[in-house]
């Protein structure tokens, strides 16, 4: 019997990006960015408790610009994976798998990191 060959799943070209696929790709992206983030955490919290000489030239570096800017981007991705988390946490507990439910939960996680992120901007860090 010869073998067809063939793809076994669809073809990217294809396939029809779903508004669950590309908010379960973006979870996945922002825990990525937030673990890109955690040596700068760990190094701020080690000049806090190396004393106010180790802290006052960690503010220094910590204070410029550009990581201000990435400041900005790593709370996106905490808010918008804590967002998702507690939607996750409603379809545990077997709530939310309706297509409109769906669609209205991931809409409301990415505005609200969106809005929790410009505001905890215009605040925090700016």
């Amino acid at each position: 019997m010869d073998r067809v060959e063939r793809p076994l799943s669809p073809h990217l070209q294809v396939y029809r990006w779903q508004i669950s696929s590309v908010l379960s790709i973006l979870h996945r992206l922002t825990g990525v960015a937030l673990t890109l983030g955690l040596p700068v955490f760990v190094y701020w919290l080690f000049a806090l408790a190396s004393g106010p000489q180790a802290y006052a030239e960690a503010q220094l570096i910590l204070g410029s610009m550009w990581l201000k800017l990435c400041y900005l981007g790593w709370s996106f991705c905490f808010f918008y994976h804590m967002a998702n988390g507690i939607r996750h946490l409603g379809w545990d507990l077997g709530y939310g798998f309706e297509s409109v439910q769906i669609h209205v939960s991931g809409w409301a996680g990415v505005i609200t990191a969106l809005v929790a992120t410009l505001v905890y901007g215009s605040l925090v860090i700016f």
